[in-house]
């Protein structure tokens, strides 16, 4: 499964395979001789739209089809996609053959996309792809494949192409909102109750936050662009709770240069907005840290890379809440004891300067 892969939406030309087309140029092209599926192409099409081109021999006697799909003045850093709808004109039931580079090798996979935006997930077709390979050269990739057809031989065909996303968007987001952010909060609720720590556990929540602001507002950013390159796909869920989460975000920004002083009439109600945002916050930054793993489909370390992240966060803050709680009680035991002992003082002092009785 591809973790670098970003949904899509194929250009839906709807073009008769195995029908050839006048004046081609891909007529004149020659592939290299070690190529592992087939050279001796039979028919091919230019493709209309983006520097593409389908290379065929289909064989009757087996109902299979060696095809070569090109793409043209490409790099590295982008991915190609050729599709076939066996059943119906859309993207929506489309089997995908999927190419990409990394490392400098090429890896090649099937995808089927069952639903209108789907993530280019590896998996099994409704047909059988006994051989399937990639290659790049000279700004040009390429993907081989052997099609095994059931009962057509007319299909309509799919393709696009696009930027390998690095998972740039998901780290600055993962970082931001679902590490720093919640060490924040930590700082803030719990390093106040030492004594030591005052005034320092402001700044540390200070340069937490702001930190996870900037840094979000990147990956805000990464992805407002990863959108606009997939014209058509949306996630709605994810974009809606990214949205919230800037807005909510500003909020506590602006929230800040506002804050009244700690004697002002209003400082308490402030206290209770701040930190009741802060914690949607955090609880919405999660869940939809957790949307874009469901997007990206990444290793699945990665995922539990964060979740253990996750858990260590929640031990830790466990732990200093009872400690908190402690030493809360401690004081408030310590002071109880300290007015007690005033109080019996007084009351001596009190006796003894009245020999008459009260």
């Amino acid at each position: 499964m591809v973790d670098s892969l970003r949904p899509v939406l194929f250009i839906t030309l709807f073009v008769s395979l195995f029908i050839s087309i006048s004046a081609q140029t891909c007529a004149t092209h020659v592939f290299p001789s070690n190529n592992q599926v087939s050279t001796d192409f039979t028919s091919c099409n230019d493709l209309p739209v983006l520097n593409s081109f389908i290379h065929w021999k289909y064989d009757p006697a087996t109902r299979r089809v060696h095809i070569a799909y090109r793409h043209t003045n490409i790099d590295s850093s982008r991915w190609i996609a050729w599709a076939i709808n066996p059943t119906a004109k859309g993207m929506q039931g489309s089997q995908a053959l999927v190419a990409y580079q990394k490392d400098g090798q090429m890896t090649a996979y099937t995808s089927p996309i069952p639903k209108y935006g789907t993530s280019l997930a590896e998996g099994k077709l409704s047909f059988d792809v006994p051989n399937l390979t990639a290659s790049f050269q000279n700004r040009e990739m390429t993907i081989f494949a052997t099609i095994q057809l059931e009962n057509s031989t007319v299909v309509n065909q799919v393709w696009q192409e696009g930027p390998l996303s690095n998972g740039v968007h998901g780290v600055l987001n993962a970082v931001a909102w679902g590490i720093l952010m919640p060490v924040g909060a930590i700082a803030a609720r719990y390093l106040r109750v030492f004594n030591s720590m005052d005034p320092a556990w402001f700044y540390v929540h200070i340069a937490t936050q702001t930190s996870a602001y900037i840094i979000g507002i990147a990956g805000w950013a990464t992805g407002l662009k990863l959108g606009s390159e997939s014209q058509g796909i949306q996630h709605n869920t994810h974009r809606n709770i990214g949205i919230a989460l800037f807005v909510l975000a500003t909020l506590q920004v602006f929230a800040l240069l506002l804050r009244p002083k700690p004697d002002h009439k209003y400082r308490f109600y402030w206290n209770i907005y701040h930190r009741m945002t802060g914690y949607v916050v955090i609880l919405l930054s999660v869940v939809n840290i957790f949307q874009g793993f469901d997007i990206l489909v990444p290793e699945k370390k990665w995922k539990n890379l964060f979740i253990g992240v996750l858990i260590g966060l929640a031990v830790i803050a466990a732990l200093l809440e009872a400690f908190t709680w402690y030493i809360v009680l401690k004081r408030k035991k310590a002071e109880k004891s300290h007015h007690g002992a005033n109080g019996h003082a007084s009351g001596h002092a009190g006796s003894n300067g009245n020999p008459y009785g009260a």
